[in-house]
């Protein structure tokens, strides 16, 4: 449906369910299909989207949870190996129904690129007609950080890295302890002077974020990293600076 609340180039589905015990929805296309698990009947309850979802590779994809009375999570990421469906899970905790509201995210194809994307924006030096499109601009950095999942312990980071190709899929790589490594991909979706913002997915795929990192073009460096990712349940906070 038209929707004047969503801006240009975004496709967006708010889903609103009535949910007792436990379902699984599944968003493909235009068709939102309720599975009920356990318990009464799970149904609609006014979802509305301004798009389909898109049956290729969707890019800035990302899952909020907006409102919910118990467990709610991303449980597939659309992609090529589900045909291209977003798949949530919904554990209800109470008694009767309970509301539950998610929504989905994504950048279309008929945006224009903003003028702070990577490539040519973010250094000159790649500008030249031989950059190819997968060519990748890196920064790295010498530094020391942690990432923290729910309430455990803080995970020590160490070096860490940026990669960024020409349309903006961003990949970011730190060193853990015992020779391990964390990865998070996502999109850039702006830039402020020398701060992006991407939008991120962690390794398992199942949570969403923003990352803000600080760069030094001249440099080629990486200054500091901040970002809080979750699926409406779990949690992950990462802060890394340059040392």
């Amino acid at each position: 449906m038209t929707r004047g609340d969503v801006p240009s180039g975004k496709g967006q589905c708010d889903i609103r369910l009535q949910v007792d015990d436990q379902a699984e929805v599944s968003v493909h296309g235009d068709t939102v299909s309720l599975h009920t698990v356990s318990g009464r009947e799970a149904r609609d309850d006014g979802s509305e989207c301004n798009l389909p979802l898109p049956n290729r590779e969707i890019r800035g994809f990302t899952f909020e949870v907006k409102d919910s009375r118990g467990d709610i999570r991303l449980v597939q990421e659309p992609g090529a190996r589900n045909n291209f469906t977003a798949i949530v899970g919904i554990r209800d905790t109470g008694s009767r129904d309970g509301r539950y509201h998610f929504r989905l995210s994504w950048l279309t194809g008929d945006s224009s690129p903003p003028p702070d994307r990577p490539g040519p924006a973010i250094d000159d030096r790649h500008s030249s007609d031989s950059f190819a499109w997968n060519n990748v601009i890196h920064y790295g950095g010498r530094g020391a950080g942690s990432s923290v999942y729910n309430d455990a312990d803080p995970r020590r980071l160490s070096d860490a890295s940026l990669d960024i190709d020409r349309a903006g899929h961003a990949k970011v790589t730190f060193r853990g302890e015992r020779k391990s490594t964390v990865t998070l991909t996502g999109m850039v979706i702006g830039r402020d002077g020398d701060r992006l913002k991407i939008d991120i997915v962690t390794e398992d795929r199942r949570l969403h974020g923003t990352l803000y990192v600080s760069i030094n073009d001249r440099l080629d460096t990486i200054r500091s990293m901040d970002m809080e990712a979750t699926d409406g349940h779990d949690r992950m906070r990462v802060h890394w600076d340059r040392r």
